[in-house]
């Protein structure tokens, strides 16, 4: 319940935000006597698009604590801590980024990478990974969300997140004001019609954007992977780990988490799952042995 009130609470802020910013730049009068204007409904669509996705992301280690209770370790607590703590560290140095911060939470196994910068991102990973893996495996796991964020990938996803939501609001209005003029004959293409198509349209290119996503989403899980394998010198670790998961009950992350956690996703809705299947991960790291 608390994750859900979260999600809502932040969605209804940053919107908001980006429909005041919107109406003080006069971008949300798109409508005006004299039909559609494209290049401010562009602008609009823009703002409200790019707006949410890159705002989301820079407060995302924030919401991240809030929406898993993580807790944030130096490895002066005790002695798994400090394992953890100097693993991440030899990681980060590895890698080539800045130590991150590393945070501990109750739940079952998973892990996330999260945050604006390469040099100040968060890595946090579930009381139920740590127990249930070997040390070996937990690092093939940090090597794994390291290589996220080594690779750009919370911004690269930021940006795709963006261009889609743009698409999506410019649109659904475009299709909207058709349909309006065209069906239902309103002069200024702004009655009920517009209304109601606007809302379907932006369900439907909305699923069509989820998709597009999620595929974005697969690809990075196969780079990680094969960055963690990298990291640590061998596929082996990763290997293990994503085999011990597949016979374990993955925790389940906050939605605006789930693309940057370790576990696969539903695998009866596979088009819009943020994680190929685990069989089909370990069949990419071994597959550079078999040749």
């Amino acid at each position: 319940m608390k994750r859900v009130f979260l999600l809502i609470a932040t969605n209804f802020a940053v919107m908001l935000v980006l429909s005041i910013t919107a109406s003080i730049l006069g971008v949300d009068r798109y409508l005006a006597g004299s039909g559609l204007n494209v290049p401010m409904l562009a602008i609009f669509s823009g703002i409200i698009g790019f707006g949410g996705a890159f705002i989301s992301l820079l407060i995302s280690k924030m919401m991240a604590k809030m929406s898993t209770g993580a807790q944030t370790v130096d490895g002066t607590e005790n002695a798994d801590a400090a394992w953890l703590v100097a693993t991440v560290r030899k990681l980060a140095d590895k890698a080539g980024i800045g130590m991150p911060e590393v945070a501990v939470y109750d739940g079952a196994p998973n892990a996330f990478a999260t945050g604006a910068f390469r040099d100040s991102s968060l890595v946090a990973v579930s009381t139920g990974l740590l127990q249930s893996m070997t040390r070996e495996e937990v690092e093939a796991v940090l090597g794994h969300e390291m290589s996220h964020v080594a690779n750009g990938d919370m911004v690269t996803l930021t940006l795709i997140q963006g261009v889609v939501n743009t698409f999506v609001v410019f649109l659904s209005r475009v299709v909207g004001y058709i349909v309006d003029r065209a069906v239902f004959r309103s002069e200024r293409g702004l009655g009920p019609g517009y209304m109601i198509t606007v809302f379907a349209c932006q369900i439907l290119f909305g699923i069509g954007a989820s998709m597009i996503v999620a595929w974005f989403s697969r690809q990075r899980e196969f780079r990680a992977d094969a960055g963690s394998a990298g990291l640590l010198a061998t596929p082996r670790p990763m290997i293990a780990a994503l085999r011990r998961l597949g016979g374990l009950e993955g925790g389940e992350l906050p939605q605006t988490l789930q693309a940057f956690g370790i576990t696969e996703g539903n695998r009866f809705l596979g088009l819009f799952a943020s994680h190929p299947p685990i069989a089909e991960r370990i069949a990419a790291l071994e597959a550079p042995r078999v040749q």
